[in-house]
């Protein structure tokens, strides 16, 4: 919330609808009343709500308010996860040995909660058995199906053919 909120005096609202500390509505007040009550309390008036009518104030300490708002827009920053796409790029002439080693990195990109992808590339003649590609492709999905999802079928861009798979929700 970058917006900021109007506090005491930078009210202009003429009438409020005021609520308490403890989330009590006090009613409908002129502004100078809610100001002389904030001042009573030894809080800060502020308007959460401009665009109601009356606009909504509440009595609250301001200074510990934007605290708050700040740590928590930073745990949520925190908490936040940057999915990537990793790449994972194949040939359909690949052995069984090189393909297992690859399906490790696979495993290991999808627990780590990473997307990947998955690319296999055709030189030459390989045009000619897109088929086996595409079954390459399927097995891998298929050995990683409990780690992930396909998010996108095996198809062809220019001489490659890719598959995306991404990581299941834990």
């Amino acid at each position: 919330m970058s917006r900021e909120l109007l506090v005491n005096e930078a009210i202009d609202a003429p009438r409020v609808r005021l609520i308490d500390a403890e989330g009590r509505q006090l009613g409908v007040l002129s502004r100078e009343e809610a100001l002389a009550a904030a001042e009573e309390a030894g809080l800060d008036l502020v308007m959460m709500s401009a665009h109601a009518s009356p606009p909504v104030c509440k009595l609250l300490d301001y200074g510990r308010y934007k605290y708050e708002r700040s740590k928590k827009a930073s745990q949520a920053r925190k908490r936040q996860q940057v999915v990537q796409i990793k790449e994972v790029k194949l040939r359909s002439s690949t052995d069984q040995h090189d393909l297992e080693t690859k399906l490790k990195n696979v495993r290991r990109f999808l627990q780590a909660g990473n997307k990947v992808k998955l690319s296999l590339r055709f030189r030459g003649r390989e045009m000619a058995y897109i088929d086996r590609g595409a079954a390459m492709l399927r097995r891998v999905a298929d050995e990683v199906a409990d780690l992930a999802k396909v998010e996108r079928e095996p198809n062809m861009e220019g001489r490659q053919m890719l598959l995306i798979l991404a990581p299941l929700k834990r």
